[in-house]
């Protein structure tokens, strides 16, 4: 599995709930980009549309030796899930009020590009503070065992 992209925010402004495999419906001069590394997930999210989940806010760059193939960076793309899984994501949405946010885009094994989607919920302000003192006080105790050590 080799890792493309991770959205940092992601993990930072949302509860994950659940996270699932998806495949993600690209143009050939997409797929050569993304090989360069050139995503980028920041604002991007998903939503369900007409029994489809589209993904929004994708940006990947037009790659240089595709000329006139390149296509708008943007564009909306579709994600490729069974409708049991799409009809599942809905009901939670609707009745959770849940988020769904990609997490990851990587090659899996076979070559293929795969997008981590995850139902999450917002943090609200206080929770982000209070994972960010959890986190200080972690690092002070790995630090203090580690003098300890010394």
């Amino acid at each position: 599995m080799k890792m493309i992209a991770t959205n940092r925010e992601g993990f930072r402004d949302y509860d994950i709930l659940e996270a699932l495999e998806c495949g993600i419906e690209l143009k050939g001069s997409e797929v050569k980009s993304a090989r360069d590394g050139r995503v980028n997930l920041k604002d991007s999210f998903a939503r369900i549309d007409k029994n489809e989940v589209i993904l929004y806010n994708l940006h990947i760059s037009p790659y240089a030796q595709a000329s006139y193939l390149n296509v708008e960076p943007t564009r909306v793309r579709r994600l490729l899930l069974h409708r049991k899984q799409i009809s599942k994501l809905m009901g939670q949405v609707i009745q959770r009020g849940c988020t769904l946010v990609p997490l990851k885009i990587y090659f899996n094994d076979k070559g293929l590009v795969k997008v981590e989607l995850a139902l999450a919920k917002g943090k609200k302000h206080y929770d982000k503070r209070e994972d960010i003192k959890r986190r200080e006080t972690d690092l002070a105790v790995r630090r203090a065992i580690r003098n300890r050590r010394k």
